[in-house]
């Protein structure tokens, strides 16, 4: 199935071309030469973004989740809420980290993040963080990133597909072989 053609009010992204931009962001932050000793990755948008670089870099992945887009299905960013707690695969949130998502839209939620990580991690040394997507309102600016959207589109990602799938359309879902 073929994706609608983006505008600059929407960006239809494929499973490949998110694949790539991963893969491009990745290589932006090796070539910027800057070492870091962990990743944080924000749930949901920056999860499968977080685990790739965590795979490539080879490097503890931390989670936390955080949710503001629960307004009208999912499309008005509403109040912030961040998790209490981060998961991380081995030792503790310390060092140079990168923080990772999939975008930066308002830059609310990246610098109420940021502050939250330096509040509860004290160890934290230095805070830089990678998106795919800058978009062209933010007041917040990442350090890495591969996309700057300066209409602000509305990002149509490939997951996207699942946020209406229910358990009792699967098999009909799995059947019919449906994928964008």
């Amino acid at each position: 199935m073929s994706l609608p053609p983006s505008t600059d009010r929407d960006l239809w992204v494929s499973w490949d071309q998110y694949h790539s931009l991963i893969e491009r962001l990745a290589l932006t932050i090796h070539e910027a030469g800057w070492r870091f000793d962990n990743i944080v990755c924000l749930a949901r948008g920056g999860v499968r973004v977080g685990d790739v670089l965590s795979r490539i870099f080879d490097l503890p992945l931390g989670i936390l989740a955080t949710s503001s887009y629960r307004e009208a299905a999912g499309t008005q960013q509403g109040q912030l809420d961040i998790a209490q707690f981060i998961t991380i695969t081995r030792g503790t949130l310390e060092g140079r980290v990168l923080l990772v998502d999939d975008m930066v839209d308002t830059g609310l939620t990246f610098t109420r993040v940021g502050e939250h990580l330096r509040e509860q991690f004290p160890s934290i040394t230095e805070l830089k963080s990678a998106v795919l997507w800058w978009k062209g309102h933010s007041k917040a600016t990442p350090d890495y990133f591969v996309d700057k959207l300066p209409t602000n589109p509305w990002i149509h990602q490939p997951f996207e597909d699942y946020d209406s799938l229910r358990p009792h359309q699967l098999e009909s879902w799995v059947g019919k072989g449906v994928r964008n």
